[in-house]
Formats: structure tokens, sequence, C-alpha cells
């Protein structure tokens, strides 16, 4: 085993972070390495869509000084190449070898790429880090056409912003409804309804065929035979988990193609952990393995995990949780189990702060609100402890 040995991270996001703040403030006094193949220490990703695209610097998620005040050693553009689960060493790309005692494997998700003909023209975009943002705007220095392709967090979030830049966008989506499988049909619309308020011409069924332009993009061309005109396109239909690593090193990939996890993030092997994004675990409140895609998330996936690195043997409890600035015009954020939603109910004022409960079978499994967040408190208490049901939301069940 290498002399490095001790708690080995691999990833750049915030799961990797906290686990490695979760080590040292339970105690854990041996080597911490943090390993990324990313250019820059790890930051915030749901800036990328906004905040990047405006021409800000990525956030770090913690101070670029904190690693050596905290005895972590930080090796960045550092890609993992294999991992030896039998002698427990990661080998990186300058052949460097790293031993551990406990690994914690947090690689995040891959942009989904669309297999078309024209994918590789220049001005079609992926947003993944900043330096995909920053792309992007070195081909905005001036009003254009900006076509937004899927119904997502990435697609939605940057539309509103670079509409309120001043460009032209118009959304081409699969989807019947933006945002609709993360946040259910009541807010869906909502969203869909105030993107065309500003300005955003929203295409709903119909698929991407190709991708239309010599020497680079003019044109995308779906399925159902439109042609929308684009300067620069981004592409934005969801993610892949990043398993390569783990698969290649024989850990177990589950259905939704995560690495593998017991309910306290162990995976296949009893020396790994997962976190984030890639993390497939069984959750014990939903009742079934769930891979969550959400930052706050990831961050609390980070802590469990380096918990039962120490042997704390806790299993994670906690409720997802996530939100979405689109541009300054609204903010939503929820709490809850997903799933099967087969009713909403809506309290307050929907042309104002409003939340849509969100049922399955008569039983609260998630809430999303638009300037209520004591309603996020109300519906964790009722989804996690069994609370009653706030008087409103019981007042208009009894109406239904």
């Amino acid at each position: 085993m290498s002399q490095d040995s001790g708690m080995l991270i691999i990833g750049g996001g915030v799961a990797s972070v906290s686990a490695a703040t979760e080590l040292r403030e339970q105690g854990y006094s041996g080597a911490v390495t943090l390993v990324t193949r990313e250019l820059h220490p790890p930051y915030h990703r749901p800036p990328i869509t906004k905040d990047l695209l405006r021409g800000d610097a990525p956030v770090g998620v913690v101070p670029d000084d904190w690693y050596a005040e905290h005895d972590v050693t930080l090796l960045t553009r550092s890609p993992v190449m294999t991992l030896d689960l039998e002698q427990r060493v990661a080998r990186l790309a300058n052949k460097r070898e790293v031993g551990y005692d406990k690994l914690l494997l947090a690689t995040g998700a891959m942009v989904r790429r669309l297999p078309v003909e024209g994918a590789t023209l220049p001005g079609v975009h992926y947003l993944r880090a900043p330096l995909n943002a920053q792309h992007v705007r070195e081909e905005l220095d001036g009003p254009r056409r900006v076509v937004l392709v899927g119904g997502s967090f990435v697609a939605v979030e940057a539309a509103a912003t670079l509409r309120a830049l001043g460009h032209e966008c118009t959304m081409v989506m699969l989807e019947d409804r933006c945002l609709a499988t993360s946040f259910g049909g009541e807010v869906a619309q909502h969203v869909d309804d105030l993107l065309r308020a500003k300005g955003v011409t929203i295409h709903h069924g119909g698929q991407v065929s190709s991708f239309l332009g010599d020497e680079r993009v003019t044109a995308v061309a779906t399925s159902d035979g439109l042609e929308v005109p684009a300067d620069v396109v981004i592409v934005g239909v969801g993610a892949v988990p990043d398993t390569k690593l783990a698969h290649s090193a024989g850990l177990e990939i589950g259905a939704s193609r995560g690495i593998l996890c017991d309910a306290r993030l162990t995976t296949s092997d009893p020396h790994v952990f997962s976190a984030g994004d890639v993390c497939e675990y069984d959750s014990v409140l939903h009742g079934r393995h769930v891979r969550i895609e959400h930052e706050r998330h990831a961050e609390a996936q980070g802590r469990t995990a380096a918990r039962n690195m120490l042997g704390h043997g806790v299993e994670h409890t906690e409720l997802p949780y996530f939100w979405s600035d689109i541009a300054d015009w609204t903010s939503l954020e929820y709490v809850g189990l997903a799933g099967d939603i087969d009713q909403e109910v809506v309290t307050g004022d929907r042309d104002g702060d409003f939340t849509v409960w969100q049922l399955s079978q008569g039983r609260v499994v998630g809430a999303v609100t638009r300037g209520r967040p004591e309603d996020l408190e109300e519906a964790r208490a009722v989804i996690t402890e069994g609370a009653e049901l706030p008087a409103q939301l019981a007042t208009e069940l009894a109406r239904a």
C-alpha cells in the first residue's frame, strides 16, 4: 500500500469538500487527499447557468487557502486512471499512486450529449464547467439568437439568464412543459408562462434531429419539421453518472446507472463509499434505491459518507431539498421524495407567493414553493415526522 494511506476523496464538487470538512470536524487527524481532474479547486456548479454566463468568476466551495489550513492535500488537474481495490491504490494520469484506507467516490455526472448530425459544429455548447460558460460568453458579444435544447434546469436557467441579457432565446424540447419531471405540472406551467411572458419562445414536443450549418451551427432541426435559426446553441438534456472509474474497478452499478450503495453510502467494496450525483443509494425515506442530482443533497451525502468512513455506521436520512433561481424573475424551492404524484394542491396566491403540495395516495410526498419558506419546513415535518397537515392545506383538501 502507498505511503499516502489515509482518506482519499475523488471528485471536484461539494460532496468532496463536505466530506473532507466533516472528517476534520469529527476529529480525524490522518491524511486526507482530494483528487480532481478539474482545472479549478472544487466550485459550486449552479452559478454556471447564471452568474458565470454573466461574466462572474467561479465560486469555490471553500476559500483556496482552506485546504492548507485544514491539512487537506488538493490535487487538481489529476485524473484518476485506475483503482486497485485489492491493494487500495488509485493510479493517476501523472503516474503517481495514492493509497487509501477508505475511499470516497464523488465523481459526479457528465452531460448527456445528443448523438445527432452536426453535434460537433462550432457554436454547439454544453454547460458543465466554468470554461464552458466562458466559451458561450465569448460568442455572445452582441445580441444573438440562442437556441436552448431541453426542458431541464440547465436549459431553463440559461434561457432566463441570456434573455435577461437581451438575447433572443428559443427553447426546443421533447417535454410538454419545462421542469415537469422535477417540479410537477402546476409549477411547470408557472415556469412556462413566466418564460413566455419574458419573451422566451418555447417549442414543446419536438426532438432535435440535427444541427444545421457548414463552418458553424446556423439552425436546429427537429423531428416534427421545425428549423430554428441559431447563432449559438446550448444543450441541456440531462446528465449521465460518471461511473467509468467505478465500473472499471469492478464496483456494482445500479439500475439508474449510478454507483450502487447501501443506506450508509457504502459501495459493494466495504472500503469504498460514494456521494453526490453518482451515488445510487438505498434510501430509507424513499423505500428504494434512488439517485439525486442536486447540490444540497450532495453536500449532505458527503457528511454522511465521511462519518461512515470513520466507522460511525449512520444511515443517510436527509430529505432531498433543491432550488432553482430563474434569472431574477422567480426562485423556486422544493423538499420531498419525488416519485409518483397523483394530486397537487395549491395554497397561497398563484400570481404571487404560493406553494404546490404534492400528494401520492393521499400522503404528502413533496412541496414546491415560491416565496413561502415556512411551508417547506411544515412539509419537511409532515413527510419525515408524520406531523399534522398545515391548516391551509387541510382546508383545500377538504374542498377537493
